[in-house]
């Protein structure tokens, strides 16, 4: 399977059934998958249908989804207001024979604002069916465009990840083999503070001295760090090779490999070591960057 980005952005128009319509769906990183739906007065119908369809190509991302969709030509019906016609025919009842008028006639009374109104003519039935066919089958059109980019953009992200893990398992092997690293250099780097401390004072025990100094370097030791490093280094590799929805995972070894590096500097008793190590944290916070893109 593919790797997939959370960001993706399609658009597709339409016509057909006297309407012209244009579907435009972007995402964004997220931490599940949220889907935020736009569409005109008079199709909420579609709204369960477009989430089932969307949730089912997608994993995870903030998801905009938006329909724009107007008639191509007026379609619009003259209809009489009864309730106002039946209050002015009331009232002309009422007061005729009291007022010195002529009777009203019915292009007067159709003449009063309110009596007749435009109107929208509904599609029928069958007509607003098809149409709803049409724009759903449109809407495939679209999410396929968006799954697409993102698998686009997932695959770039890949490689910039496997590349990551390049570095860091070189960073690792340099490490591995930094002449610092090694007990023998630590104990004898302690020996010689500690023969400093003897020189300056002759109250320290020479012998408490000698196990706090190989207690330290014990402590000092980033094999564990080194090994479990190693470890995720092909964990990862395999989940980038894998593909699929793996973001999650690949964001729960990043904090792995930033707790490592971390614990590496601060053991670090030498320059180079120093320096290795924060390479590292520099490639390992590339890529907690990049994972957060992935699906």
């Amino acid at each position: 399977m593919a790797l997939m980005s959370m960001t993706g952005f399609a658009r597709i128009a339409g016509a057909g059934f006297g309407y012209r319509w244009t579907w435009e769906l972007r995402s964004v990183n997220g931490k599940g998958l949220d889907i935020r739906l736009r569409l005109p007065a008079g199709f909420d119908q579609l709204d369960q249908a477009v989430r089932e369809r969307a949730g089912a190509m997608l994993s995870r991302g903030s998801v905009q989804i938006g329909l724009s969709l107007q008639r191509e030509a007026s379609a619009t019906a003259l209809r009489v207001n009864e309730d106002l016609l039946a209050s002015i025919l009331d009232l002309v009842r009422r007061i005729e024979g009291t007022v010195p008028a002529a009777p009203p006639t019915l292009d007067g009374i159709l003449a009063i604002r309110g009596v007749l109104e435009t109107v929208e003519v509904e599609d029928d039935p069958q007509t607003a069916a098809a149409l709803g066919e049409r724009l759903m089958a449109d809407l495939e059109i679209a999410l396929g465009e968006m799954v697409a980019a993102r698998a686009r953009e997932g695959a770039a992200i890949g490689a910039v990840l496997m590349a990551r893990m390049d570095e860091i398992d070189r960073l690792r092997s340099e490490a591995e083999a930094a002449p610092a690293r090694k007990p023998e250099a630590i104990r004898r780097r302690l020996a010689e503070q500690v023969a400093t401390l003897l020189d300056a004072s002759s109250s320290f025990d020479p012998d408490r001295l000698h196990q706090e100094a190989i207690l330290l370097a014990t402590k000092a030791d980033i094999r564990e760090e080194l090994d479990r490093l190693q470890t995720h280094v092909a964990a990862a590799r395999v989940l980038l090779s894998e593909g699929g929805a793996v973001g999650r995972k690949l964001d729960f070894l990043a904090q792995e490999f930033n707790r490592e590096t971390n614990t590496l500097c601060s053991k670090a008793n030498d320059r180079s070591l120093t320096a290795i190590g924060l390479d590292m944290k520099a490639a390992v916070d590339q890529l907690r960057e990049q994972v957060q893109n992935l699906e």
